[in-house]
C-alpha cells in the first residue's frame, strides 16, 4: 500500500477544488475515492469525465452494472464492488444480478451473461478477445458502438480499481453495508 491523503476541499490542490465541490453537489459529500484522486487533479478529472460518459453509453443500468461489477470483481476492488452494489440497488437492478456478479456465478439472462463473459475475456486477454468471444458478443445483439462504449466503462474502472488497490481507499460509510472480499486473495 502507498500512503496518501484523502483530500477535503480545503486540503486539495487548487485545480482539484472545483472538482471536489462538484462531488459535494452530486453526492452530498466527497467520496473517499475522489478525495484520494484529488492529489492528481488530472486523475480526478479523467475519472469524473469517464464516469459521466459511462452514463451516456447505449447500455442499460443492468448492462452497465454487469460491466462495472465484472471488472471490479476481476480486479479485486474492495472499494468499487460495494460502491457499485449500492449504485445498482439505487438503479433498481435485480438482486439476483447483483449477487451473481459479486459471487462470480453465471447470470440467468443469456444476453447479460454474454456481456459478462465478453467483458471478462477482454480483461483476461488484455483487449484481445478470441474470435469466438467476439462472435458470441455480436450474436447477443451487440455492435461496434457497444464494443467501443464498453471500453469507456472499462477505462473508468481501470482508473478507480487501480487507485483503490494502490492506496487502499477506505469504503465510504454509505457503501459499508455492501462490503465485499474476493473469493481468492489478490496476488
Amino acid at each position: 500500500m502507498t500512503e496518501t491523503t484523502i483530500h477535503t476541499i480545503e486540503t486539495a490542490p487548487d485545480a482539484a477544488k472545483p472538482l471536489l465541490e462538484g462531488s459535494v453537489k452530486a453526492f452530498g459529500s466527497i467520496p473517499n475515492l475522489h478525495g484520494v484522486m484529488a492529489t492528481s487533479p488530472a486523475l480526478l478529472e479523467a475519472y469524473k469525465e469517464l464516469s459521466r460518459l459511462a452514463m451516456t453509453t447505449g447500455f442499460s443500468p443492468e448492462e452497465r452494472t454487469v460491466i462495472w461489477m465484472t471488472v471490479n470483481v476481476a480486479n479485486h476492488c474492495h472499494y468499487c464492488v460495494p460502491a457499485h452494489t449500492g449504485i445498482a440497488k439505487r438503479e433498481k437492478v435485480s438482486n439476483d444480478i447483483i449477487d451473481a456478479l459479486r459471487e462470480e456465478t453465471p447470470l440467468a439472462d443469456a444476453k447479460l451473461e454474454t456481456l459478462r463473459s465478453f467483458t471478462l475475456a477482454l480483461r483476461e486477454n488484455h483487449g484481445r478477445p478470441s474470435a469466438d468471444d467476439l462472435a458470441a458478443f455480436r450474436s447477443a445483439g451487440y455492435d461496434d458502438k457497444a464494443l467501443q462504449d464498453l471500453l469507456v466503462i472499462f477505462a473508468q474502472k481501470v482508473l478507480s480499481n487501480y487507485t483503490n488497490a494502490l492506496f487502499e481507499t477506505p469504503v465510504d460509510g454509505m457503501f459499508q453495508p455492501f462490503a465485499w472480499q474476493p473469493r481468492v486473495a489478490a496476488e
